[in-house]
């Protein structure tokens, strides 16, 4: 059985931890967490492959295959046309957050309230 019949029948909470990727340390040090899930226009470096230390933007997200694609990466098929590289999260680092969503934002910065509630 392949990865994505799995992902298929799986209920988001899985898929979501699936699509999680690392934050960069800056990141790690400003929200207090270590990996987030990405998304759509989030800035990732890719870390492992082929495409070792290209950066580009998240413009697809694939949750049925536990891929993601990013701006950039790019490669032909037989009969010439374009298709974006599906790259799984773990191999990518997350260098920017798309903070446009109110609720994401709210929850990384509830998480920076509570580590200071925790210290103080």
């Amino acid at each position: 059985m392949k990865i994505k019949d799995i992902l298929k029948n799986k209920d988001w909470l899985y898929k979501n931890k699936v699509l999680r990727a690392t934050l960069s340390n800056e990141l790690r040090e400003k929200y207090g967490i270590r990996s987030v899930r990405v998304r759509v226009g989030d800035t990732v470096k890719v870390m492992r492959g082929d495409y070792k230390g290209v950066q580009g933007k998240v413009i697809e997200v694939y949750p049925n295959l536990g891929r993601i694609a990013v701006e950039g990466l790019m490669r032909k098929k037989v009969n010439g046309q374009e298709v974006p590289v599906k790259i799984h999260p773990s191999k990518v680092m997350i260098v920017e957050l798309n903070l446009e969503d109110k609720k994401r934002k709210e929850a990384l910065e509830g998480k920076i309230n509570k580590e200071v509630n925790k210290v103080g």
